[in-house]
């Protein structure tokens, strides 16, 4: 009977498998992208997060909606685009964007760009939030959707905190950290902020305020303190939006466009999508020889191991045996020229971090390199983004959390509710310092607390080393605190800001390489649908336990690491800024 439980389960397995083949094998040989006709205009649909780095070529949501633009295709696209002399306009069409303040800000950088090109920018808004308005506001028209809401009201910061739920489970979160503001933790520890951590999170919630007020405001010529008495009466109703000065008018998709044909005095609507645009663009810069600049990943939550990478949803586990591999392989590339480093990860595992930064810094005495920060380079992102080179950040990056935590969970007491029993026998005075059964005692605080003031030392000699400045003036602005990328800049923590644009300005001229002579090489690849479909390491995470997808840690603002427990570089990305 089990045999033949086993043959069918083998069976349907198969089928889904020849069945998904099919379907991609289907579409890849339908005919080609259709030609982009003079006085076309470019759409750009922007929902949902905006990945940065695409896993596979083929997932689940490709097969109805195409494969998702990441940051770089959008950016690409946008320049391509300027100079495309078949391209009329640009139209944004934008409701439910989850991106973070960084990525919203390279998008805003593309757009301005564009516009540079004399082409109008107009955009169509949905139910919209605060980040779509902010991306939307650089276009030279606002439109909306009758009927919808534009809910845009300020902003806030949520944090959860779990000790209270813990303590009633019989759980207890022991920690240790080095850093006053090293803040990662506090959720599972306390059921309110600590001064320090409220300190920061109003910090950052200043400086984004105001960034977004200056920008916004510039953008709809308003003066900066009559769009911030604005926001005190939002979220909008779509005539309050134009009554307000916010939304230029209300159209729907039919009378938008017509609007649209007629400003450009163009008869008819030839929309080219961005899917439709981006493979030629691609197919005629993309690929073949030459001289490449590669652009390397490192996103998500730095752990040991293999990066946990599930092509038909998203990467998630950027593992140090992943990394390494990838930084090898580029190293040893001759047509590779010089490379850009993009960060975007809230650190995790000390000693995964560590080797990682060795390889990067192995990787810079090799080869040019630049390091490009995203919406978050923090404590371990941080970390391995010190190898002596230039650094650009977003202003709206959050980075720095320069410090050290340990963690572990006692469960003693949610075993004795459930009726598990553990008995501990030990050969060595530090055996059981990590188990689950027994409360850390006072001396193994000492040794841990030893232990990690070590490595936070180390940390911060490895920023003061790259940045050329003293242990002691690093260590004023480390101390566990997260900094926006602007408050970096001017506390010297980053070189410059800006986006995918100036990091490559700056490795280009560091490999001393001319407009046209070079390609941009995302790395790792995006996994080909052979592989998606055969790579069954994807469906163990080695060394941990991988959960359910209903209880997956991202879903709670829960980082893997603290899960793993032990020595950490990580950030309190679970800020939530909206």
């Amino acid at each position: 009977m089990t045999k033949f439980l086993l043959g069918i389960l083998t069976g349907i397995l198969l089928t889904f498998f020849m069945a998904v083949f099919v379907v991609a094998l289907i579409a890849s040989l339908s005919p080609g992208q259709p030609s982009i006709q003079k006085d076309s205009i470019l759409t750009m649909r922007l929902r949902g997060d905006i990945p940065e780095h695409a896993a596979s070529e083929f997932s689940i949501q490709w097969l109805r909606h195409g494969p998702p633009p990441t940051l770089l295709d959008l950016r690409n696209a946008l320049k391509e685009a300027s100079g495309d002399e078949r391209i009329s306009a640009l139209v944004l069409e934008s409701g439910g964007l989850g991106t973070g303040w960084a990525k919203a800000q390279e998008i805003r950088y593309g757009i301005e760009n564009f516009k540079k090109s004399g082409k109008p920018v107009i955009a169509l808004l949905d139910n919209a939030g605060t980040i779509d308005y902010f991306v939307s506001s650089s276009a030279d028209e606002i439109y909306m959707v009758p009927e919808a809401i534009l809910d845009m009201k300020g902003l806030r910061a949520e944090v959860s905190f779990y000790a209270d739920t813990l303590e009633k489970l019989g759980i207890e979160a022991e920690v240790e950290r080095i850093g006053k503001y090293k803040s990662a933790a506090e959720p599972f520890s306390r059921s309110s902020m600590s001064d320090e951590y409220r300190e920061v999170v109003n910090s950052v919630l200043d400086d984004l305020y105001t960034r977004f007020i200056a920008a916004v405001a510039k953008s709809r010529e308003k003066p900066d303190d009559a769009f911030r008495a604005l926001l005190d009466e939002g979220p909008f109703l779509s005539s309050d939006a134009v009554e307000a000065g916010l939304i230029d008018g209300l159209k729907y998709e039919d009378q938008f466009r017509d609007y649209v044909k007629e400003k450009l005095e163009q008869e008819e609507w030839r929309e080219v999508t961005f899917s439709n645009y981006r493979k030629p663009f691609e197919s005629a810069t993309g690929f073949g020889g030459g001289d490449q600049i590669a652009v390397v990943y490192a996103v998500g939550d730095i752990m040991s191991g293999n990066s946990e990478v599930d092509p038909f949803l998203d990467a998630r586990i950027l593992g140090d045996e992943s990394f390494a591999k990838t930084l090898r392989e580029v190293r040893e590339k001759d047509d590779v020229k010089a490379v850009i480093l993009r960060v975007n990860s809230p650190g995790g595992d000390a000693f995964a971090s560590d080797r990682m930064w060795r390889e990067v810094n192995l990787l810079r005495e090799k080869k040019p390199l630049v390091v490009s920060m995203s919406n978050v380079a923090a404590s371990g992102g941080y970390y391995i983004s010190m190898a002596q080179a230039p650094v650009v950040a977003y202003p709206g990056t959050f980075t720095g959390s320069i410090g050290v935590i340990y963690g572990k969970m006692n469960l003693r007491g949610l075993y004795d509710k459930i009726g598990v029993k553990k008995e501990i026998l030990t050969r060595g005075r530090f055996a059981a310092i990590d188990s689950d059964y027994r409360p850390l005692s006072r001396e193994e605080r000492a040794k841990l607390r030893h232990e990690i003031q070590a490595v936070y030392k180390t940390f911060v000699q490895k920023v003061a080393d790259s940045r050329e400045r003293s242990w002691d003036e690093i260590d004023e602005v480390a101390q566990g605190r997260v900094w926006l990328g602007n408050q970096a800049y001017e506390k010297g923590l980053v070189d410059e800001l800006g986006g995918f644009d100036r990091a490559i300005e700056l490795a280009q001229q560091a490999a001393e390489l001319q407009d046209g002579e070079y390609r941009l090489v995302p790395y790792p690849a995006p996994q080909q649908l052979i592989e998606a479909l055969f790579d069954l390491d994807r469906f163990a995470w080695k060394g941990s336990l991988r959960l359910p997808s209903h209880l997956n840690p991202k879903r709670f603002a829960i980082s893997p690491s603290l899960l793993e427990g032990g020595v950490l570089r990580l950030a309190p990305y679970t800020i939530t800024v909206q």
